[in-house]
């Protein structure tokens, strides 16, 4: 995002988003967002957003370059496991791991 002109102080990196399903919480609960974009590969977008979504909060995804073949069939694999555990945290109600202190972002 910096070499395409973004500033670095606009960037806001969350350290403790090991997750998706916490990332998207943390957008709340620690950034006070409850608009967002999240820019990565379709297949993570989608799942992103879902949660977003089934969480109240409004997201929308920018689709980075795919990974190529090699890659892909691994990620993909992953993918499929990670949608269960999707599923269990919502079913469990699961928090993050990390919350930590509310970062005000203007």
């Amino acid at each position: 995002m910096v070499k395409l002109g973004i500033p670095d102080s606009l960037i806001i990196l969350d350290y403790a988003g090991f997750r998706t399903y916490d990332s998207v919480i943390r957008l709340k609960q620690i950034f006070g967002q409850d608009n967002f974009t999240i820019i990565s590969q379709e297949f993570h977008n989608k799942r992103a957003i879902f949660i977003a979504n089934r969480l109240g909060l409004n997201a929308i995804g920018f689709n980075a370059k795919d990974v190529d073949a090699y890659m892909g069939f691994k990620t993909k694999l992953r993918e499929r496991f990670a949608r269960v555990n999707m599923f269990i945290d919502f079913i469990l109600h699961k928090e993050p791991i990390f919350l930590g202190q509310k970062i005000e972002i203007k």
